[in-house]
């Protein structure tokens, strides 16, 4: 892989992941879209990692606060007069994740594994012109029906709530949001968003309530991809780790764009971005 390739791919994978407008589908349609080689799934999960540490450096003190809180639980650490709330924010970080969870083990348990390969990856490198405008079909429609949700919450959705409201209700519905951003052109922070701002969190605590809920997930899937990326070879490992470096930089400036515009402005221009990519991707490919 070359130097080119790890930058665009960090820069699509920064900016797109925090966006609510799909990194994945982003990351699939590039090498669709131009004469680079497919990246594959070991750098995709690469660069969600560095998108992760962006998550935590940005976030620190909320994920120090929660993980106060989940040590708490096992009675470690000094006992601080937050602890209550933080006890139960990270009960109900744990509730969220657990859909993903579920979804993601089945997937590697093989239950869904030839849907998902087929479907989400392998249709598009196979050659068969009918089987890429299959995937392109399928990133175009949920670019839009997920566009025009997002679009309807932030519009109708009250803004009342704040992180530190979350219940266990809450999290699970969001949770259950998040394990849909599997399939290509859903986008996890914009579903999870969407589903926050139905449930009334305010924008900019619905794209914290959001990156929180990511923590546990795409720290998992770090994890269970190490001994691929480790029986790979070196030589794809310095790739994994060059690209999640260059997607750490990006991201974090991403991150800190978004939660300054959503102070200001409303999730209607990731909406429209979203209609005019799925249209265009209907339209001409």
């Amino acid at each position: 892989m070359t130097l080119l390739q790890q930058l665009l791919i960090s820069i699509v994978q920064g900016i797109t992941e925090f966006l609510p407008i799909s990194s994945s589908g982003h990351l699939i349609l590039i090498p669709y879209l131009t004469d680079l080689a497919d990246q594959g799934p070991l750098i995709d999960v690469a660069v969600h990692v560095g998108s992760l540490l962006a998550i935590m450096v940005f976030f620190s003190k909320d994920v120090i606060f929660l993980a106060r809180g989940g040590l708490s639980n096992f009675n470690i650490g000094n006992k601080v007069a937050d602890h209550a709330e933080a006890k139960l924010l990270f009960w109900w970080i744990v509730i969220g994740t657990i859909p993903a969870v579920l979804f993601g083990l089945s997937i590697k348990l093989g239950f869904f594994n030839s849907f998902v390969e087929n479907t989400f990856r392998i249709e598009i490198l196979d050659g068969d012109l009918m089987s890429s405008i299959r995937f392109l079909d399928l990133i175009a429609v949920n670019l839009i029906i997920y566009g025009l949700l997002l679009g309807l919450a932030d519009w109708f959705g009250k803004q009342t709530k704040v992180f530190e409201d979350m219940t266990w209700r809450d999290g699970l519905i969001v949770g259950i949001a998040q394990a849909l951003a599997i399939i290509p052109g859903t986008s996890r922070s914009g579903i999870t968003m969407t589903a926050a701002r139905f449930l009334g969190y305010k924008r900019v605590e619905a794209a914290r309530f959001s990156f929180l809920l990511s923590i546990p997930a795409v720290a998992g899937a770090g994890v269970l991809i190490i001994p691929e990326i480790v029986e790979a070879g070196a030589a794809l490992a310095l790739d994994a780790f060059i690209a999640g470096l260059f997607t750490f930089i990006a991201a974090l400036a991403t991150m800190t764009f978004l939660m300054r515009f959503l102070r200001k402005a409303s999730m209607m221009v990731f909406v429209v971005y979203r209609l005019i990519l799925g249209s265009v991707l209907l339209l001409f490919f």
